[in-house]
């Protein structure tokens, strides 16, 4: 399974900002456009149970869309979260 893994749609600006703020802290992902890839927003909705983009998977831990996302790095939760993703996907 993907480390990161973003449901996104090109113009969307809260797809921006998370990969932005992803991109400062140092993350790669996987990105897909659910517009691009209309099959793929069955499949997101399966897994967030949401219609919004984005969507964010941190590992198996569905994180939500970016405010969900910039709440866990105004609490000092996300770096923890991104290192221990890290050091799981390095063992196995």
């Amino acid at each position: 399974m993907e480390e990161i893994l973003l449901y996104t749609k090109s113009w969307c600006p809260y797809c921006a900002r998370a990969k932005r703020l992803l991109e400062e802290k140092g993350q790669t992902w996987t990105e897909v456009d659910v517009e691009r890839e209309s099959d793929r927003f069955a499949e997101m909705m399966a897994r967030s149970g949401r219609r919004t983009v984005p969507q964010i998977f941190i590992g198996e831990r569905h994180i939500g869309g970016y405010d969900d996302l910039q709440a866990l790095e105004d609490n000092g939760e996300l770096d923890p979260l991104l290192e221990a993703q890290a050091s799981s996907s390095h063992s196995s």
